[in-house]
């Protein structure tokens, strides 16, 4: 029999801000008092694990904040199978992924469904309780679970400091408060070796070494983070998320460098949510599945293409679990209804001039119902570009005419309003519109935080709010720049859907900067690739063709690209494989 569970997100819960509806109407409570949901020592609402039943959905469902999730978890799925609990009616792992000598285990899952977790398990960073968050395990304990497997050596190593691990977090941006100096006193202290120099070069980071981690970009940051995790030497590494904010020429370096460890025989694993990065950089997937926020599931490790295919799938065969409703197929889009000819804004050729960058764009135009994507590497002026369009910047060279834009910035910031607030302010009328309750709203699965603070939000949560508020207003131009950063597999095709079908129904010319292979694949109706000397100097090829544009953003990083016969997706070749030397040898980086 499924065990009922009733999960409370206690950073959502505000008692003092509602009518207590889950307390109120909860079907125990009206027998006898506080015997169902009631305020904990916390001040937050809670229930007893033992007296959850699939009544209190009701109840759970009033909650306004939805605070409260009543899931089934999977019937082979108990106590005993269960490594680590944050709390009452909180989130709970079950089982860990695989490690493998001399081998990349990639992993995949929703956002909230513990694949960080588990490599602070793994780390060390916090020790597995086998779910008794009240009296955690002792060592003892955890290494008589694990007695029977692989993980049993592998945490008497790591509690007895034999085994070396290094790990490269996912929060990049809090290691400027925990290194205040230079970039290279940082990774010199870590290894003071000619590696330092090498791994600097071979990710375009030299020019690093003499700023503060505090002045870093987000990519910035990123490339030292992986460079400092490089540099250690360790049995396991891990790496949480390496391709946020690295740009598309970067993640494939980064792959590269990430690969080589495998020739010392260290275990490495690497938690990812492009898959195009994902497949490239693994040799095994393992699939986190289960429900974010309320509890996550290891399954067995697989090989690379089958494992991401199950996954868009959503089914499980061997484990006999459907997990996703729907699967994820990248289809090519259906032809445009309208000619997608009529121009909307027609920019001249512009220039602007820094103290140690230049950037030059040829002149182009912006066409109704059309996607303009933009790539390129970092530092080559892309977000000036947009910047530029939307009138933050002024060029020095070449006349823009004023033009409504509706500009989603790359680190846009939380502002301390209800998330219903801030999108009825952009959005005017249009608010309450069927249109855009379902094909904004709904999409993008915004209604269960309608009504908390911005600041309250995750990162892919905050990301598709500022996203539909680019979308809601009557801007003839929208310009977003990196949409898919901080958002799952899941969410980045239905974010991808939202911008395309909102661009060809409302009229509007979008511009799209990102790193993301298949979103980008998805959305582009034309193409701008950005390409000079990163930090000095950018100059823009295009507007051009989708296919012209990714085939000469492959070629520069010599990689091809084929497409999977069943789902769909971009996949990388393997270097120097027959179809790699094929597509290069016909010129044909990107499928066609």
């Amino acid at each position: 029999m499924n065990r009922v569970a009733a999960i409370v997100e206690k950073e959502k819960c505000h008692p003092t801000k509602c009518g207590r509806e889950c307390m109120k109407y909860d079907p125990l409570n009206r027998k006898q008092p506080d015997s169902g949901f009631h305020l904990g020592p916390d001040g937050k609402s809670c229930i007893a694990e033992e007296v959850v039943t699939e009544m209190h959905r009701i109840s759970a469902n009033k909650c306004p904040f939805s605070a409260i999730k009543i899931v089934k978890l999977p019937e082979k799925l108990d106590e005993s199978h269960l490594t680590h609990k944050y709390g009452q009616n909180a989130f709970e792992l079950f089982g860990l992924p695989l490690i493998k000598k001399g081998e990349i285990v990639g992993i995949i899952g929703r956002n909230g469904i513990g694949k960080s977790t588990a490599i602070s398990l793994l780390s060390n960073t916090i020790k597995p309780n086998l779910g008794k968050y009240n009296a955690p395990g002792t060592e003892e304990e955890i290494y008589k679970r694990y007695a029977k497997t692989t993980y049993a050596d592998y945490f008497k190593q790591l509690y007895s400091n034999k085994l070396k691990v290094a790990y490269k977090p996912q929060r990049i941006e809090q290691l400027p408060l925990l290194h205040k100096g230079k970039v290279i006193e940082l990774l010199q202290s870590i290894d003071k070796s000619e590696k330092v120099e090498h791994l600097l070069h071979e990710l375009d980071a030299t020019q690093l070494k003499q700023r503060t981690l505090s002045e870093l970009s987000g990519g910035e940051l990123q490339k030292v983070a992986i460079i400092a995790t490089l540099l250690k030497k360790a049995d396991m590494y891990y790496f949480d998320e390496p391709s946020s904010f690295l740009d598309i020429m970067a993640r494939i370096k980064m792959a590269k460098l990430v690969r080589t460890l495998k020739e010392s025989g260290a275990a490495v694993m690497v938690v990812e949510h492009d898959l195009a990065t994902l497949d490239y950089i693994s040799d095994e997937i393992q699939i986190v599945y289960g429900e974010p926020a309320a509890y996550g599931v290891f399954s067995q490790s697989k090989g690379v293409r089958r494992g991401i295919n199950e996954y868009l799938d959503g089914y499980l065969p061997e484990d006999n679990v459907r997990f996703r409703t729907y699967p994820i197929v990248f289809h090519k889009p259906p032809p445009k209804v309208g000619d997608g000819k009529r121009i909307v804004y027609a920019f001249p050729e512009v220039e602007k001039k820094y103290e140690s960058f230049h950037l030059k764009v040829h002149a182009g135009q912006l066409k109704a119902g059309e996607v303009l994507t933009v790539m390129g590497a970092n530092g080559l002026g892309k977000t000036t570009f947009l910047k530029l369009l939307a009138g933050v910047e002024k060029p020095d060279k070449g006349n823009l005419e004023s033009v409504k834009i509706s500009y989603k910035e790359q680190y846009p910031k939380a502002q301390n309003i209800k998330v219903i607030d801030y999108l009825q302010e952009k959005a005017g009328s249009n608010f309450s519109s069927g249109w855009y309750k379902q094909n904004v709203l709904e999409k993008l699965n915004l209604h269960g935080f309608l009504d908390h603070s911005m600041r309250e939000l995750s990162g892919g949560e905050l990301q598709k709010v500022f996203i539909a508020g680019a979308l809601s207003t009557d801007a003839p131009v929208v310009a977003l720049d990196e949409p898919s950063a901080f958002i799952d597999v899941e969410d980045r095709l239905k974010v991808a859907e939202v911008i395309k079908e909102f661009t060809e129904k409302k009229g509007t010319a979008t511009i799209v900067v990102d790193h993301d292979v298949q979103f980008m694949d998805y959305i582009a109706d034309a193409m701008l690739v950005f390409e000079g000397s990163p930090g000095k100097e950018g100059h823009v090829h295009g507007p051009c063709s989708k296919e012209e544009g990714m085939n000469r953003v492959l070629k520069m990083l010599n990689i091809t690209y084929r497409k999977d016969k069943q789902t769909g997706r971009a996949q990388i070749n393997k270097p120097d494989s027959q179809l790699d030397r094929e597509q290069k040898k016909e010129g044909r980086y990107y499928y066609s």
